[in-house]
């Protein structure tokens, strides 16, 4: 019997992790770790969207966030023009383009 009470008796003593101060260490510790693993990458992923975005150039392959691959004939604020066949052009919104994968990968080479 006396062992179970042991057991389930709070430790004695205490530093300053067993206190309120290792739970505010702890806090910080664990955003610091959601920043620098899911913020921070997210953030910077974000921001190269952005920049090949504005980057956007006539003659350049693309693809939109529908999945269809074609190439820039017109470039405007909001909307590029895209010709997906011969003589087959469509608008779309900039939010929805990405760079296409053999060009992503050409540009990680150089």
């Amino acid at each position: 019997m006396n062992l179970f009470v042991l057991l389930q008796a709070p430790a004695a003593g205490g530093g300053f992790l067993s206190g309120g101060g290792g739970t505010i260490l702890m806090m910080v510790a664990m955003f610091a770790i959601i920043y620098f693993f899911m913020i921070r990458p997210q953030n910077k992923k974000q921001k190269e969207i952005q920049n090949f975005r504005k980057g956007l150039e006539v003659g350049q392959k693309v693809i939109t966030a529908g999945g269809i691959h074609g190439k820039i004939k017109e470039v405007k604020d909001d909307y590029i023009v895209l010709e997906i066949a011969d003589n087959v052009r469509i608008k779309i919104d900039k939010n929805s383009i990405f760079a296409a994968a053999s060009d992503a990968s050409q540009a990680e080479s150089k």
